[in-house]
């Protein structure tokens, strides 16, 4: 006797429309015109910072009486701008190395506390079982709407006088001077990233696998030991997604290190001196162009180099299966 067997597949409502959709929106990102179409904007997004490099290399008179497409016509080019702007003793000058090292020690820090603090409460709120767990995640979504100009006199006021209730000083003034004053700009933007942070790492840890955790811990593993061998390198592209995201912010910030590290130049990033360069330099159109490049170069480093994990960070999770 023979026995046939077969095999039935079932298939959800819906779900073949679905992949028809898929792969429609697939070949039409995909085709000829999609890609014409990107090359286009690439182009009309890059050509600003192409001109712009090209200004900060052209001799000043050339760069106060024409426009940066000449070049074409007379190339001419010189680091004059450039020693200038980051070394230049004179008062026109940009003076700006001194200020660009202080936009790294400001940046730095300020993307590495928030991404260590983000993972950590992200991963209590998503793997750690506790007693309110569900409002403290609520409550720290619904701090991404509180507007940072809002915080930024409350915060002033707990570095400069602390925190008191009813007369009873809880919390002394920080009364910081100097380079110290670097400590109240990580604070601010530690305390401003966090909310988002959490929000968005949370949502990729508690899309790991289940599975995988109930092993560990089976294992006789431990929520540190869990943390680090497993969920760190299963969430990598979303921590560098969202180092990315905040180096940028830090990098161009102006408000938060004008307020709380002030405009000296022994504390002050390059955001600070560019505005008093366009502000009381204008004329000087060689420096500024030479200036902004500078400070625009490092992020475009930054993206670039780590540009493959950004995008990854971006699509993890986007699918579940």
């Amino acid at each position: 006797m023979t026995t046939v067997s077969s095999t039935v597949t079932v298939v959800r409502p819906g779900a073949e429309d679905a992949e028809g959709a898929a792969r429609r929106v697939r070949r039409s990102l995909t085709s000829r015109t999609a890609s014409a179409v990107a090359i286009v904007i690439a182009l009309l997004w890059t050509t600003p910072t192409f001109g712009l490099f090209l200004s900060s290399l052209r001799p000043e008179d050339q760069i106060k009486s024409t426009g940066w497409w000449t070049f074409f016509s007379a190339p001419d080019l010189t680091l004059e701008n450039y020693q200038q702007v980051l070394f230049g003793t004179s008062s026109s000058s940009g003076r700006m190395a001194g200020f660009l090292i202080n936009s790294i020690v400001i940046t730095i820090p300020s993307v590495l506390f928030p991404l260590a603090f983000a993972a950590l409460a992200a991963y209590a709120l998503a793997w750690v079982p506790f007693r309110g767990r569900d409002w403290v995640y609520i409550g720290i979504f619904a701090l991404q709407v509180v507007p940072l100009q809002m915080a930024l006199v409350p915060l002033l006021s707990f570095f400069s006088e602390g925190v008191s209730v009813s007369g009873v000083q809880l919390l002394p003034a920080w009364e910081l001077e100097g380079t110290a004053r670097f400590a109240q700009v990580w604070f601010a933007h530690t305390c401003f990233a966090l909310p988002l942070g959490v929000f968005l790492l949370h949502n990729f840890m508690s899309e790991l696998p289940g599975e995988l955790m109930e092993a560990a811990r089976a294992d006789g593993a431990t929520h540190g030991v869990i943390f680090r061998a497993i969920v760190l390198p299963l969430v990598a592209p979303a921590l560098a997604a969202f180092g990315i995201f905040q180096f940028l912010w830090v990098w161009n910030d102006l408000l938060v290190a004008l307020i709380f590290a002030g405009g000296t130049a022994e504390t002050a990033p390059m955001t600070v001196r560019l505005a008093q360069m366009a502000g009381t330099k204008g004329n000087e159109w060689q420096r500024l162009t030479a200036g902004a490049f500078v400070s625009v170069i490092i992020p475009l480093i930054v993206f670039l180099s780590m540009q493959r994990y950004f995008v990854r960070g971006l699509l993890a999770g986007s699918v579940k299966g």
